[in-house]
């Protein structure tokens, strides 16, 4: 048997515009923006939320090492939250952020999910979810 993975430290997205993103991020969805300093010395930002971080790289100034194909709008992400999905589609239709699809049930890693779909400033698919009991 492998060695096994025990759980996802962070995620890279790349971005067509920093601030655009970290606005949408922080004011739609709640998560928190960071500038940090990188052990090679060069200022980044991430996204918080949770135990987890997003790292954000501008398209075109990616750091390596970096992904094969790195692009804006290619990744489709699906976040959890205990909020309630009818209070989040009441807070991004205040925001003016278009819902998708949703709320629909659908299927987690570790339970049956009710979600939200939308998409951020770059076109990734946005994935809002409340878990459901079995």
């Amino acid at each position: 048997m492998p060695p096994q993975l025990s759980a996802l430290d962070h995620l890279v997205l790349t971005v067509a515009d920093l601030s655009v993103s970290i606005v949408f991020y922080r004011d739609i969805l709640g998560m928190i923006a960071e500038e940090f300093t990188a052990s090679d010395g060069s200022t980044r930002w991430a996204l918080k939320f949770g135990g987890q971080k997003i790292n954000l790289h501008l398209s075109g100034a990616e750091f390596a090492p970096c992904a094969a194909k790195p692009m804006p709008g290619s990744a489709d992400l699906c976040f959890l939250s205990e909020v309630s999905l009818e209070s989040w589609q009441d807070h991004l239709v205040d925001q003016g952020v278009v819902i998708e699809l949703g709320p629909i049930r659908r299927s987690g890693a570790r339970s049956a999910l009710c979600s939200l779909y939308l998409r951020d400033p770059d076109g990734n698919l946005i994935e809002i979810s409340n878990r459901l009991e079995d």
